[in-house]
């Protein structure tokens, strides 16, 4: 709860902690994967604060089994009524609806050392973004930095969307990546559209390497090859393998997997699902293939995971 009231006040402009009561909470906490606790509150007074984002580096050289980095996020001025299906009404309150709530939401979003150090596997290490990700960067620090309409519209997302079960899983996880590309790019001196790809200058060729993520989150136990997503985005092979690894920092090929263990986890830890179940719904033509896959994405064994 500390960690909610330093974001809180950072965004109150005179610091005081407000009156607040508690409308929503979503969390996760699996081991071994990103852990979240996402919390929408109703202010019970007039409370005006701008919205912002705080990234914590916790660096300790004596103890590297306990870095960690972490990112927080205070939005406000959004708008929450309890039945979903008028969600976006417009109407005054009457006597069976109170209407909506103005709400200030609070994101706290935590990654081991051992999960982010995935990203820069073979990677040279050769700007600060990528010293943090590879827990190489030498002293602990604290950012903080203002909430850009892109780390805005990944934030809203996460409170509203349709997804349950499954699909909401794979939603979430691929708004947290985001989010963490987008948070971590406040650590290097670059223009938000500097891309060495020519293509991707042009909003439609953005648009189509945005269209090829969701694409592969939709095939997650349904594998496509990269031939067939180029076809589906309609761009050329080479373009889609470049676009991806310049707008994501990763490979297509290593996106995939890592969104299919991190469903995997879910699946196994959180619905308690079988490995052989897991497996199959992950279109893994063996028990044996996934159980190499997951350990080498996760350095766990899937039957860990089990409750």
């Amino acid at each position: 709860m500390n960690q909610v009231l330093d974001i809180l006040k950072l965004a109150h402009k005179n610091g005081i902690e407000p009156s607040m009561d508690l409308l929503y909470e979503k969390k996760q906490q699996i081991p071994g994967s990103i852990q979240y606790n996402i919390r929408r509150y109703y202010a019970q007074n007039s409370w005006v604060a701008e919205d912002t984002g705080m990234l914590v580096y916790h660096y300790d050289a004596k103890r590297p089994q306990e870095n960690y980095l972490e990112l927080r996020y205070c939005s406000t001025g959004n708008k929450y009524c309890a039945e979903k299906s008028c969600a976006s009404c417009k109407q005054l309150p009457t006597t069976n609806c109170v209407g909506v709530h103005q709400t200030i939401d609070v994101y706290n979003f935590h990654f081991t050392a051992s999960f982010l150090r995935q990203f820069v596997h073979n990677v040279k290490l050769s700007t600060q973004k990528d010293e943090v990700l590879a827990f190489k960067y030498p002293n602990a620090f604290t950012k903080i930095f203002q909430v850009s309409n892109r780390k805005r519209l990944a934030l809203d997302a996460l409170l509203n969307h349709s997804y349950s079960g499954s699909l909401e899983n794979i939603f979430v996880n691929a708004k947290i990546h985001e989010l963490l590309v987008y948070s971590l790019e406040c650590l290097v001196d670059e223009k938000e559209e500097g891309f060495t790809c020519k293509f991707l200058a042009d909003e439609s060729g953005r648009d189509r390497i945005y269209q090829a993520r969701e694409i592969l989150l939709q095939h997650i136990g349904d594998p496509i090859t990269i031939k067939e997503l180029s076809r589906k985005v309609a761009m050329n092979e080479c373009y889609v393998k470049k676009g991806f690894k310049e707008i994501f920092g990763t490979t297509i090929f290593d996106f995939y997997q890592q969104q299919r263990m991190e469903h995997a986890k879910y699946l196994l830890y959180e619905k308690g699902l079988s490995v052989t179940d897991v497996s199959a719904l992950l279109g893994y033509s063996s028990i044996s293939h996934f159980s190499a896959a997951f350990k080498k994405h996760t350095g766990l064994k899937p039957c860990e995971l089990l409750k």
